[in-house]
């Protein structure tokens, strides 16, 4: 396989690079990346010198430059993890930069897999696309579940989302549609709440919590996440959508303290703060399409406390990675607090 990771300097991405190159040696991958200021090669630094793997600099919305890198390095699969995907930015910043992104990026890597004849394409999106389901529904989204977004970012998700299925309709291209649950683990970017929050207990800063802390999300490891992809890239239908979730519902008041037991904080450190407009109260991921294909996360539901600990773990050993990412943060994004 000549697999092109678009988007393979961000957080899953890079973890997905990582992955796929420690269990296929034989493979060659071709990181493409416009390095905006969530793409960062020192995610990356321990398999820079793989000879099998190979960075590009370059937007997915750079239609010529992608059929260059395609015909150029013999690409038979291409995944796509790019993306622009701070919910809270496509709200207070704008949201152009998302619908360029989300929905004409994926119209543009559709149109180099139709032309160079591309055996597969995963667009790796995510179940915010399906909208938000109530506290006290008895239900989860699934595959069949309508696409009805509330957020700007999840809009332009589902653009894309559109785009594959029209394409897949229409000129038979194969591609794969995944909508995975909340990702956490390490090489992570600061604007999610996971390291977010670790960034700030670190800098002894208390930690902020949206309304009454009971939004609910489906969490997953992002190493579970990878390992999805990957069986998808190889066993996965086209014109199919997978959903990807480990049955891990937690309140962001619920791994809040769990974050702070871990890191020796007490519940002082948290402050509720203003809730964001249009705030999706759960999701939830019914995942027993891929698990009937054969995918067995690691980190299931009763190992969430162990995962987080051990991401924990990573940050607090990675001091000189988290240093350069703040000052890189600070300097990139000086508007995300």
């Amino acid at each position: 396989m000549n697999l092109l990771v678009c988007g393979g300097a961000g957080f899953i991405g890079s973890n997905f690079v990582r992955q796929m190159l420690q269990k296929y040696p034989d493979y060659k991958i071709v990181n493409y990346d416009k390095l905006t200021y969530a793409g960062n090669l020192d995610n990356l630094r321990d398999v820079e010198k793989n000879q099998n793997y190979i960075f590009v600099q370059g937007d997915i919305c750079d239609l010529e430059k992608l059929n260059q890198v395609i015909k150029e390095h013999q690409i038979t699969h291409v995944i796509n993890f790019a993306a622009e995907t701070h919910v809270d930015r496509s709200i207070h910043g704008g949201c152009k930069d998302f619908v360029m992104t989300n929905t004409l990026g994926v119209q543009m890597i559709l149109d180099a897999v139709r032309a160079n004849n591309i055996e597969k394409f995963v667009n790796v999106s995510t179940d915010e696309v399906y909208g938000a389901l109530g506290l006290d529904e008895d239900r989860k989204f699934t595959e069949a579940t309508p696409i009805w977004p509330n957020m700007p970012y999840a809009a332009a998700k589902a653009g894309g989302d559109l785009m594959c299925n029209a394409y897949f309709v229409t000129h038979k291209v194969p591609v794969v549609v995944t909508h995975c649950s909340n990702n956490y683990g390490p090489y992570q970017f600061p604007e999610k709440i996971i390291p977010f929050f670790i960034f700030r207990l670190i800098n002894n800063q208390k930690v902020p919590v949206y309304g009454d802390g009971l939004y609910v999300r489906d969490w997953i490891h992002v190493t579970d996440h990878a390992a999805a992809l990957d069986l998808l890239l190889h066993k996965g239908v086209a014109g199919e959508v997978y959903n990807i979730g480990v049955d891990n519902e937690r309140s962001n008041m619920e791994v809040t303290k769990m974050m702070l037991k871990i890191m020796g904080k007490g519940e002082e450190m948290i402050e509720h703060v203003t809730d964001r407009p249009g705030h999706d109260r759960r999701y939830a991921i019914d995942a027993s399409k891929i698990l009937a294909l054969g995918w067995q996360p690691k980190y299931s539901r009763d190992k969430f406390e162990q995962g987080l600990k051990e991401t924990v773990e990573w940050y607090l050993a990675n001091k000189e990675w988290v240093e350069k990412l703040q000052k890189r943060k600070e300097e990139l994004n000086p508007h995300i607090k």
